[in-house]
């Protein structure tokens, strides 16, 4: 039963992969000048996404209602065929979340790869754009938009979606599923923060908490940068 509480981690890993996009008409609802520029740069950006073909990834995961905490870093490849295979270089903390929590997210990530991501990308196709304002960050002026399914279905989230002003690349993605993956969660909360350079992406943090039925909230917060 605990098991089955920690399966919408597969959906996760979908959710946060990049993919190719279309632009639907008039996406963006009451948009500034900036604004519009900054979301006309990330749609076009969809249709030319950059991976990282070996990188690194570090995983804190824990379970505080058992208080129980795990961590894994390891370098992962993705191979001619599309596939992630992993080197674990450090694996510690508690046997119940490296196995339940940690183990499932990797399996998820590679699951993933088998279901068309272009159904649940923050794409115009997907989601309405609403704008909501100017946010500073030091000396970087991003611009944030309401994100909402344009269908309540497994995979989408309503949130937020923030946008360098500069180069339309995002910076933070965040919300909640819309529709649980299972009858043993209750909500599935995600933040995902970019740093970084020349518009291009240096690192991704991601958190994630899901709260389950059975054995309370199940939280990670992965960290990927590509291998230097």
């Amino acid at each position: 039963m605990r098991e089955r509480a920690l399966f919408p981690l597969i959906f996760l890993a979908v959710l946060l992969q990049p993919v190719n996009g279309q632009a639907a008409s008039a996406p963006v609802v009451q948009y500034t000048e900036g604004a519009s520029q900054a979301f006309a740069r990330y749609v076009a950006g969809l249709q030319h996404p950059i991976s990282w073909s070996t990188e690194t990834i570090e995983i804190e995961a824990s379970l505080p209602k058992m208080k129980k905490q795990g961590r894994l870093r390891a370098i992962r490849r993705m191979t001619p065929l599309g596939e992630a295979d992993y080197e674990v270089l450090e694996a510690a903390g508690d046997q119940t979340v490296r196995q339940q929590v940690i183990a499932r997210y990797l399996s998820a990530q590679m699951t993933a790869a088998e279901i068309p991501a272009a159904s649940v990308a923050v794409t115009p196709a997907n989601y309405e754009f609403r704008y909501k304002g100017v946010v500073k960050l030091g000396e970087t002026v991003a611009y944030t938009f309401r994100i909402r399914p344009r269908k309540k279905r497994q995979g989408l989230m309503n949130g937020e979606l923030w946008l360098e002003g500069e180069t339309g690349a995002v910076i933070r993605q965040s919300g909640y599923l819309v529709k649980s993956p299972s009858i043993f969660v209750k909500r599935v909360d995600i933040t995902r923060e970019m740093v970084l350079n020349g518009g291009i992406t240096q690192m991704r943090l991601t958190h994630l908490s899901v709260d389950t039925r059975l054995v309370g909230l199940a939280d990670l917060t992965v960290t990927e940068s590509p291998l230097r």
